[in-house]
Parts: structure tokens; sequence; C-alpha cells
């Protein structure tokens, strides 16, 4: 079967659509980890069984932890804050998942067996020297591939020492980790972090475990304590507002268009793309708000709109936002004026070098801008319109890439060629089928 994925035209205005997109990866990934320490069955709803989460569930399977996948849940057996069982030197894959490879360190941080952690060649290219500094502190040895890189061997102790450190780039993923550890620390770590999503903290209050968190005006002051067990629990996994992302802006460049995306959690840490394209003029809302289990659930509603405005984006939503630039791009693009982007450097430190790309894409399109290491200013053009062939490859199969890819493609008009297709496995298994819903 080809991995070869061809758009011929834009997508016909649609009106009062409503779509369900998979559940949430970053709360999958965290349910995965926290039930395999839990002691007893847990079960999740709505997990999302995407690439990411299956390396999830492969690894704690590695770790002595079963596991039993369903067609509509899944279900963990823990065995308890130390119930993992495994042989020395053991290789743990966490293939493309940056979340899986970094927090995953977190846990393992007072074993007594040397552990290898490896991934895929995308993966095998990110930073984990920021996280291994950090753990480091605690006791625990990590030696890295070019002291930067997986794969990696790590060897904990169990004689921990609780640290004190500065998380100062907005990674969820290193503060996260960082927190793991702190569990299996007697004392208290304490964390000052830039703001960034909060998803660990706000699941570890709800399961009670000992964790402190205050919020400050520019960044927030987390204290952890050692926990002695969690409790089984079950999880309802909302839809994850990176992929309901993709659907929001495909209507905001449709014109005479509207959507709603229902049950997406909207987490104050993951709607930088909401306010920003209010800014931008969209008219985009929030319908049935709830909280569940800590976080905040809405039906998101969009309109398409005609006259979109560029934008100066504040630096202080980039981290609310970072896995949807290549998106909001594309609405710079279309928008009038001159739109602007800064302090974009940790958009370069994902699956590809985002940034690069979204320039890239902008100038296959014909979108005049001026890109550097860590800023991108786009010249919008309301009447743009693509009639040539794009091909879009060699990306490191970067799931985000393709699927931006897709949306420009509907958007703006052209005859486009997608190699890897199956990337969108990574995070998004369905996208190409609630694409083709929204066709209809």
């Amino acid at each position: 079967m080809s991995d070869i994925f061809v758009i011929k035209k834009k997508i016909n205005n649609f009106y009062n659509k409503i779509v369900r997109v998979s559940g949430d990866k970053s709360l999958s990934i965290r349910w995965v980890l926290l039930a395999s320490l839990a002691k007893g069955k847990s079960r999740a709803f709505n997990l999302l069984y995407s690439d990411d989460v299956r390396a999830s569930i492969n690894v704690i399977k590695k770790l002595g932890i079963k596991v039993k996948l369903k067609k509509n849940f899944c279900e963990i057996y823990g065995e308890g804050f130390n119930g993992y069982k495994y042989k020395e030197n053991i290789t743990l894959d966490a293939q493309n998942s940056g979340t899986l490879g970094r927090l995953i360190l977190g846990l393992l941080i007072n074993s007594d067996k040397k552990i290898k952690i490896i991934g895929d060649k995308s993966l095998s290219k990110r930073d984990f020297k920021r996280v291994a500094d950090p753990l480091r502190k605690f006791g625990a040895k990590l030696n890295l591939t070019n002291n930067r890189n997986l794969p990696l061997n790590i060897l904990g102790t169990k004689s921990l020492k609780p640290i004190k450190y500065f998380e100062n780039r907005g990674s969820a993923q290193c503060k996260s980790s960082i927190i793991f550890a702190g569990l299996r620390t007697e004392g208290t770590t304490i964390i000052k972090a830039k703001k960034s999503r909060d998803h660990t903290e706000l699941l570890l209050k709800y399961l009670k475990l000992p964790i402190r968190l205050s919020r400050r005006k520019n960044y927030d002051l987390i204290k952890i304590k050692k926990a002695k067990k969690i409790n089984s629990f079950n999880y309802h996994i909302p839809s994850d507002i990176s992929s309901a992302s993709f659907f929001i802006v495909l209507t905001c460049l449709t014109e005479n268009s509207s959507l709603t995306v229902k049950n997406v959690n909207i987490n104050p840490s993951r709607i930088g793309i909401v306010i920003i394209l209010k800014k931008m003029g969209v008219e985009i809302n929030f319908r049935n708000k709830r909280f569940y289990k800590g976080e905040l659930i809405a039906d998101i509603f969009v309109k398409g709109s005609k006259n979109l405005k560029s934008i100066n984006c504040p630096s202080s939503l980039n981290a609310s936002s970072i896995d949807e630039f290549l998106l909001i791009f594309l609405v710079a693009a279309k928008a009038k004026g001159v739109s602007f982007f800064k302090n974009l450097n940790e958009l370069n430190q994902k699956e590809s070098p985002r940034l690069k790309w979204g320039s890239k894409i902008l100038n296959l399109m014909g979108v005049k801008n001026i890109v550097t290491d860590s800023s991108i200013k786009i010249f919008g053009n309301p009447n743009i319109n693509i009639k040539k062939k794009i091909t879009i490859r060699n990306y490191l199969k970067d799931h985000r890439i393709f699927m931006s890819s897709a949306i420009a493609a509907l958007a703006f008009g052209g005859e486009w060629h997608l190699y890897n297709k199956s990337s969108i496995n990574t995070s998004f298994p369905n996208f190409l089928k609630i694409l083709r819903e929204i066709q209809k």
C-alpha cells in the first residue's frame, strides 16, 4: 500500500459539522505510567491508541506490568509503587515519543539495575541532556550518546537526594520527569518552573499524591515529597486540543463554514492557539464547560473567517501553543498584514526542526517569510490560491508536518503529494477518517 497521500483540490465549505477527536496524548501517556505504579486494576476509556501510547504500554509490560487492551477500554494491573520487575540490562524503546522517553527516566531513578533507553531516528536526535542533568542531581547515573542523545543508560540508586531545580525552558516533559523522580525521593524536591503544561500536577493532585503547587505570575513553584502508594483509578481521557486544532484551523480558513469539536481538554496551559486565533479575528468559543478530575473540558465552536488579521504574537503564548504553530503559520499566511512570532527555539526541539519546516512549507506555497533560529515573520496574502504541485517529503516522519500540510492543501488548493502518510499513527491515527467525515 502506498504511503503517499495526494490532495488535488480545495475543500468545499461545510456548515455545523460536529466531530469527536481522539483522546489526549499527553494524558494517555501519563495515565499509562501512573497506572503502572498504582496498586490494582486501573481502567481508561477513550485512550489514544497511537504509536506513542502503544510504545508506553510496551515499556511498562517490559517492566513486568500486565496490560489488557480491549476495544473500548484499556486495563492496567499495577503492582504498587515499587512493583516493576525486570532483569539487568533490559532495553526500553520509546520509539518516537519524547514524553515517554523523558518521563520514564523519572520513574526509573531508583533502579539498581542498568536500563538502556532507545528511540527512533527522530527521537535519537532530540536533546535528553536537559532532563539528564537534573536527574543526575538526585544521585542517578545517566550516560548519553555524545552527552546529549539517545541511546542512554540509566542506573538509579536507593539513596536518592531531593533537589532544588529551576526549569527555565518551559518544558513540561522535563518538569514532569523531575516530579516523578521527586515522588521516589525522601525529603522535599522543589521545582521553580517556567509556565508549561500542567497535566502531571493536576493528575497527581487528583490522586492525592504529596504535591503542592503555587502559581506565580511568571513561574510555578512545585514541591514534591515521596509517595507511599497510588490507588488504582479509572479515567475517561478527554479529547486532545492538539488534534482538534487541525480541524479548527481548516474551518477558520474555509469561509462560510462552522464546526464543533466535542469534549476537548481546554486546560489553560494548552489553549494558546485559541487565544491567538481570537486575536487574529477568528470567531471561536467554548461551550458546555465543565471540570473532570482536575482538567477543564468543553466543546469548541469555530466559524470560517473572511477577514483574518496579522499578529505580533506575545511570547507568553508560546508554551501553551507549541504543538500548534505550524497551523498558526497557515492562518498568518492568509491574514492581512505581517505577522511576527519570536522566541520559538523550542519549536526546533520537536520531532523535526519545525520552525525551519514551517518556513519551508510557506515558501513552497509562495508565501513570503523571513526565518531565523528562533523567529519567523510571515507576509500574509488574503487572496492566496495555489495552482501548482507541491511535494512534502524527508521531514523525519513528523506527524504534525504531514497533517498541517494536508490542512494547507485543503484550504489553499494546488496538488499536494504528502509522503509518509503512516506518520499520523504517532499521535492521531483517525486524522484522515475525520477529514473525510467533514468533506461528506
